[in-house]
């Protein structure tokens, strides 16, 4: 038996250590001889059961040392190799690819560049509907357009209300689930980003075309003409309110095409449902009853055109749309025939995605950091997104 061992590395001179150990049987004892020297021969009595028994046992005795003689070889053969490794430290260098872990980076950076993002267009909507409303014609010159919806169904006074009550419920359901998703900061910017790019549309659309108040109970405040501090302090009170006709900050006219709060009841309930376990149909079907309720009111409210609904509720689900369809299809992004890549955003859509390696799973986790590691409470990455 020969056992080899070489041992290389990959300099131009490998050093070799090569170890042989043969063992061979141990050579027959000779015949035992009497005191004449002549070798004794075997009577037939030594087939007796003793003599076969005592056979036997000399057997296993010569079996029992080749066996300790082959694990003293295989000894030797190991302490052989173990000194020949400590004197020959050469190792062989394999290079693995380091495979990248990290496929969901947080980047709270791009983040914060998206809630600028949305920040700008928020109060550069203010400053339009300000300067919008100095250009909104008098009730008694141009009276409310024709509308369809209106023709059948009368005003409710409180109508509106309802869908401000149900935009607030929807915008706090969607911001405590945000804060315990686990990947907040994508799915942050994401949100950011397409809020910001719908009121920056709405901007474009109020200035360039300035509709009639669609109903004579609308109640306008002065406008200022020259007066630039008025305007400021007009500023000032609607982002203070929010917008909203609750706090009593919305006194101005001429924001309709499209919806502002059409934008929001759509988009709270898609980011709702998009990142939120199937399971949990429940609270879908709760959600869209809200958002359906509230867009609903405020027709019956007579505070938009049907028209400007129309569109906010077309322009907020196409563009989330779109946008998901190339987070969540990576072959999309670099596909030459990819006509979603021809839009405006598509380099800022580059810019916040660029290290989103796959889908985002929905993981929810505590906001805050426990001495404990995060403690992940569902995960489910869903293969297609229904529309």
């Amino acid at each position: 038996m020969a056992a080899s061992e070489l041992i290389r590395d990959d300099s131009d001179h490998p050093a070799h250590l090569e170890v042989t150990v043969t063992t061979a049987d141990p050579p027959p004892s000779p015949p035992p001889r009497v005191a004449n020297g002549n070798p004794a021969r075997l009577s037939p009595l030594s087939s007796t059961p003793a003599a076969t028994a005592s056979c036997d046992g000399n057997r296993r005795n010569h079996g029992d040392r080749k066996n300790g003689g082959n694990s003293i070889t295989q000894n030797r053969l190991i302490r052989c190799l173990h000194n020949g490794l400590r004197r020959h430290r050469d190792y062989v260098k394999i290079t693995v690819p380091e495979e990248r872990t990290d496929r969901l980076p947080k980047e709270w950076w791009r983040t914060g560049v998206a809630f600028l993002y949305a920040l700008f267009n928020l109060l550069f909507t203010t400053v339009i509907i300000t300067f919008v409303h100095e250009r909104v014609p008098d009730k008694s010159v141009s009276p409310p357009l024709p509308d369809k919806f209106f023709d059948y169904v009368d005003r409710v006074p409180w109508a509106f209300t309802v869908t401000e009550v149900n935009g607030l419920i929807l915008v706090g359901l969607w911001f405590i689930q945000w804060l315990f998703l686990k990947h907040k900061s994508i799915i942050g910017r994401r949100c950011f980003f397409l809020i910001g790019s719908l009121y920056m549309y709405r901007c474009v659309t109020m200035y360039i075309t300035t509709l009639p108040v669609p109903g004579k109970h609308m109640v306008c405040a002065p406008k200022l003409y020259n007066d630039s501090t008025g305007k400021i302090w007009r500023i000032l009170r609607l982002i203070s309110g929010g917008g909203l006709s609750l706090t009593g900050s919305h006194l101005m006219c001429g924001d309709f095409l499209y919806s502002g709060h059409t934008v929001m009841l759509t988009l709270s309930y898609l980011f709702i449902k998009e990142y939120s376990p199937r399971w949990m149909w429940w609270y879908h079907w709760l959600c869209w009853l809200l958002s359906a309720t509230g867009v609903i009111c405020i027709l019956i409210g007579h505070e938009h055109y049907s028209i400007d609904v129309v569109i906010g509720y077309f322009a907020t689900t196409r563009i989330f749309w779109w946008y998901h369809t190339m987070a969540n299809t990576h072959a999309l992004r670099q596909a030459p025939n990819n006509y979603l890549s021809r839009t405006w955003w598509n380099p800022v859509f580059n810019f916040l995605e660029k290290n989103v390696q796959t889908t985002v799973p929905v993981v929810f986790c505590w906001p805050i950091a426990l001495p404990t590691s995060c403690t992940q409470r569902y995960r489910i990455v869903e293969g297609g997104r229904d529309e």
